[in-house]
């Protein structure tokens, strides 16, 4: 399947792109190289290939869960800039509509 002008400029189209008739024939030319590359794939033997869902085999990196203490509130309030009792003190971040 090779790229013709009229498909670059198709293309282009729907990108909202403008390109000069220079760079439509260059454009062409770059796409059909890639195309001639991409269809040395299909010359590949793959028939004893499994597919893979990704290149790399991976593994499950999580850690089991573990209780552990946590912040007490004074600790967790002692470096605020600004507290209201048992709460973080912030700025209001919602106006009228």
């Amino acid at each position: 399947m090779a790229v013709t002008l009229i498909d670059v400029e198709y293309v282009a189209k729907l990108a909202r792109l403008s390109f000069s008739e220079d760079e439509k024939e260059q454009l062409t030319h770059q796409l059909n190289d890639i195309l001639k590359y991409m269809e040395q794939l299909n010359s590949l033997d793959t028939t004893n290939v499994e597919p893979l869902a990704h290149v790399i085999e991976l593994k499950n990196v999580f850690r089991e869960d573990e209780v552990r203490n946590g912040v007490s509130q004074e600790e967790a309030l002692k470096n605020a800039p600004a507290a209201s009792g048992e709460f973080f003190k912030v700025p209001k971040v919602i106006g009228p509509r």
